[in-house]
């Protein structure tokens, strides 16, 4: 049975040439970056060129790059650790309702501890309102937070021109770029962004390695206790060789990133083109916006999304129901309910993202078998 992998905003597959590397990496590179001796210097070598390197794609300096073990981390460490250092300015925090629960969650924590944090809604495309953002920010708010691009529908937010709000104030502003990182070239000092996030898995580098930009005009209490590694921002010993590997995954797509972005708006373009003339019946949502040619999140009337990813599965073709993080329970997805989806059609949707290994022929092989259980589902 032939596979056909489609969750890649979940996770994609690790880059042979970086694997390749990375092997060699592991043979050769095994000291601690903290110990002193030879071994553990080569270590920190290794740790601070890919720090640089990282640094020089995006256009920052060295020393704003924080090494993590993921975005879950990093959203974390950049709230709790953005709130904690300005909460002398101030506890109010403004998010939107459709950010990732590593936000949300967090979010909630922080209302716990006596934060007051506002949610900006959507439309019903899932677009953040401008508008309601300026109204929203006060005195004492310190911190605002809202994704690059969304992890389940793929629309962008609109983070230039929030930038540009923010840039008469001295407010942190955070966003969550975990899904958009590899995909565009990204210079966060120009939209004038204080700290984001980034999670290597996305990009087609090793899991459980991350990391922040953290402009050096803004703070971060340490969240993690104990060592003083990553310029005592974050202790623990630092993972060396999937940070390399990292690194050189982001050289690769870098490297060739406008026919990554030609590959993925082919594919895009001829899904979305096969679905709306072979299915009918059908809603693509966030489709009335700019949206990642990597993500098409689909609602299919009259069909359950257990069902539908069930019989996929057992065909080879593997999809999702939205985010990675909440789908093994199917939860209502909280960012299409915000877009005013209703409970039936939050109960029929899907989520299908591509990546740059994807074919084609992958799509002909997940259309004809979704035809097919569409038809049954539906009884036709």
């Amino acid at each position: 049975m032939e596979r056909v992998y489609l969750d890649n905003a979940a996770s994609t597959k690790i880059l042979p040439e970086v694997l390749d590397e990375l092997v060699e990496n592991y043979r050769n590179c095994f000291g601690n970056p903290s110990s002193t001796h030879r071994e553990g210097q080569k270590a920190k070598k290794s740790l601070e060129n890919s720090r640089e390197v990282i640094a020089g794609l995006l256009g920052v300096e060295g020393k704003e790059i924080i090494f993590t073990s993921g975005g879950a981390e990093g959203n974390n460490l950049v709230l709790k650790g953005a709130a904690e250092a300005y909460s002398y300015k101030g506890k109010h925090i403004i998010t939107s309702n459709i950010e990732h629960p590593t936000v949300l969650n967090t979010c909630i924590e922080l209302e716990e501890a006596g934060y007051e944090i506002t949610y900006l809604n959507v439309d019903s495309d899932g677009v953040v309102n401008l508008e309601e953002l300026k109204n929203s920010l006060r005195k004492d708010t310190i911190i605002v937070s809202i994704m690059s691009a969304n992890n389940e529908t793929g629309v962008v937010q609109p983070i230039n021109e929030i930038g540009r709000i923010l840039s008469k104030t001295a407010i942190f502003f955070h966003v969550d770029a975990v899904q958009t990182m590899g995909k565009d070239i990204f210079y966060p000092k120009e939209n004038r962004i204080s700290a984001f996030t980034a999670s290597s898995h996305k990009f087609y580098g090793p899991k459980g390695t991350g990391f922040i930009f953290l402009d050096k005009n803004f703070l971060l209490k340490k969240q993690i206790t104990g060592g003083h590694q990553e310029r005592n921002r974050r202790a623990g010993t630092e993972d060396v060789n999937s940070i390399f590997g990292m690194q050189k995954a982001l050289e690769v797509i870098y490297g060739n990133i406008f026919n990554e972005q030609r590959h993925e708006k082919k594919l895009h373009d001829y899904l979305e083109k096969r679905l709306r003339e072979e299915i009918n019946d059908i809603t693509i949502n966030g489709e009335g916006t700019k949206r990642l040619n990597t993500i098409t999140n689909v609602t299919i009337k009259g069909c359950d999304v257990q069902t539908l990813m069930v019989a996929l599965d057992l065909r080879g073709i593997y999809i999702s129901a939205g985010s990675a993080c909440m789908s093994g329970a199917f939860l209502e997805s909280n960012v299409l309910k915000a877009m005013h989806l209703s409970k039936e059609d939050l109960r029929s949707t899907i989520r299908i993202s591509m990546g740059r290994y994807n074919t084609e022929n992958d799509i002909d092989i997940f259309m004809e078998n979704l035809k097919e259980i569409v038809k049954i589902e539906r009884g036709e």
